[in-house]
């Protein structure tokens, strides 16, 4: 995947996604395919997203990593029990946010 972000990207997005909703829950299935699938979904319409841990909540870094792998994008951050990830879109005018250098 793309560089890791610094630390004004992550401020920058993590302000961002102060306001959205969780969009993808993480519930008792675990990371199965098709929430893979879902959080690829929504990276694609959104760039920014944010995962909600309902189960497995002890292990969340660890499944957070992992579908940051999964996905190809980028963890901002997890704050309590949500993961927020970015993943700019493939076509540069499609894109919503311009991270600072």
């Amino acid at each position: 995947m793309a560089k890791e972000l610094n630390s004004a990207a992550r401020k920058f997005l993590s302000a961002r996604a102060s306001h959205k909703k969780p969009v993808v829950m993480l519930g008792k299935e675990g990371a199965t395919p098709q929430l893979i699938k879902a959080l690829n979904e929504a990276l694609t319409a959104h760039e920014l997203v944010k995962l909600r841990f309902v189960d497995y909540k002890e292990d969340r870094r660890t499944i957070a990593a992992e579908l940051t792998d999964a996905v190809e994008a980028r963890l901002v951050r997890i704050i309590g029990n949500v993961a927020i990830y970015f993943r700019p879109h493939e076509e540069p005018e499609k894109r919503r946010y311009t991270l600072p250098e």
